[in-house]
């Protein structure tokens, strides 16, 4: 985005250097990457970055009032709610994606936020590896507040494992080792050796939680960063276990279940922000817009982008069951925002803003960035079949002059 910085990057590339790279990610953690590696980071300019970080301000001026809690109750499913939540989430992502504004310059506008862990470690390996094959400027970063590798690593071995043992913290998950995301388990697991564990391993007795190691002995757990979605843990029946998450138990969570369903497109339409377009309950909406085909509809308790209407009709509205379960969103249009090899065909890109909020902070703190690149209509594999410079990417943001 960033024009002379993205136009060396462009004529400095070659198809070696990003094999070389690609062997770089693929070798890091001892498993191939199981998704697309887009072929360039991207280039945040300063005036971009200023406007994403007053979004990140807009909303976590909302997340962090002591009403938050209250307001968003109704969030959690019967049923799903989980024991001994604590006070504030622990980990924050606010997706945003890269529009173009009024002035014609670009801007982002939030998609979706999660209350919910996010690629912490492969997004660093990411950035790292970038920065180690392309001719990446040395004062633009990907990490916020002036963190460097020791100190963020430092900051997520603090809030994951905390005063607790790696072997007693366990990296919960549903058959981690089939996961699309399982890059980042084994990261985590490489910088902080911590345990990764399928939750059909998770071993009870009363209060306690447990695992048996390779040599069968009893291992307690302490801390659960959890990384397991209640919507696929409800299609796996067929998997075992001997707790369902719902009972009490004495371990401690590290990214509590509850605050998936509070940061969420439930919290949408409490945020008002020049970042965030309007959103509204369908069961708050008194008549049908006139300009229907300028929203979305997306349902309140799904995944990775299911359910959700593009092109709405009145008859869409009207088939809805549950109006409370569904919101009303202002489309937005991503723009191709980032130049390619080929001028005709410039990628759009979605800009995930990553944040940490370990107790004892006042507020959530900014860490990190994730970028999903695309040339089809949405952001997702199944749309960039075939396409180059699209996929997993990261940001490197442009330094504020002090």
């Amino acid at each position: 985005m960033h024009t002379e910085i993205r136009q060396r990057y462009n004529a400095a590339f070659t198809v070696e250097k990003y094999q070389a790279f690609l062997n770089t990610m693929n070798t890091a953690y001892g498993e191939p990457v199981t998704f697309r590696i887009s072929e360039t980071p991207v280039f945040v300019p300063g005036y971009l970055r200023d406007q994403l970080m007053q979004g990140v301000e807009d909303i976590c001026r909302v997340i962090a009032h002591p009403g938050f809690v209250a307001q968003t109750e109704a969030s959690i499913p019967a049923g799903l709610r989980v024991p001994n939540e604590d006070p504030h989430t622990v980990f924050l992502q606010l997706d945003f994606g890269i529009c173009k504004g009024a002035d014609g310059r670009l801007t982002p506008q939030l998609i979706e936020m999660q209350g919910f862990p996010s690629l912490y470690f492969f997004q660093h390996l990411l950035a790292s590896s970038y920065r180690a094959h392309f001719d990446i400027p040395a004062d633009w970063n990907h990490l916020f507040g002036g963190l460097e590798e020791a100190g963020y690593v430092g900051m997520l071995r603090d809030i994951l494992i905390g005063g607790s043992r790696p072997e007693n913290t366990v990296l919960l998950e549903l058959e981690p080792e089939k996961q699309n995301t399982r890059i980042d388990f084994w990261g985590t697991r490489k910088h902080l050796g911590l345990k990764v564990l399928c939750l059909s391993e998770v071993k009870r007795e009363g209060r306690d939680l447990y695992y048996l190691d390779e040599s069968g002995k009893r291992v307690s757990i302490e801390r659960i960063y959890n990384r397991i979605i209640f919507d696929e843990l409800d299609r796996r029946s067929d998997l075992p276990r001997e707790w369902n998450l719902t009972e009490e138990v004495d371990a401690r969570w590290v990214g509590h279940p509850n605050w998936f369903f509070r940061i969420s497109k439930y919290a949408l339409p409490f945020i008002e922000s020049d970042f965030v377009p309007d959103t509204h309950f369908l069961s708050d909406l008194r008549e049908i817009p006139a300009d229907l085909d300028r929203w979305v509809l997306k349902p309140l308790f799904s995944f990775s982008g299911q359910g959700v209407l593009i092109n709405v009709t009145p008859a869409d509205l009207h088939a809805v069951k549950d109006p409370s379960s569904y919101i009303l969103q202002r489309k937005v249009d991503y723009v191709p925002g980032v130049e390619t090899l080929d001028p005709t065909d410039p990628a759009k890109c979605e800009i995930r803003m990553m944040l940490l909020w370990n107790p004892g902070w006042e507020r959530p703190k900014l860490v990190n960035n994730l970028v999903r690149m695309s040339k089809g209509e949405m952001v997702g594999v199944r749309y960039n079949m075939g396409k180059d410079w699209v996929g997993a990417s990261v940001g490197f943001f442009e330094p504020i002059v002090s």
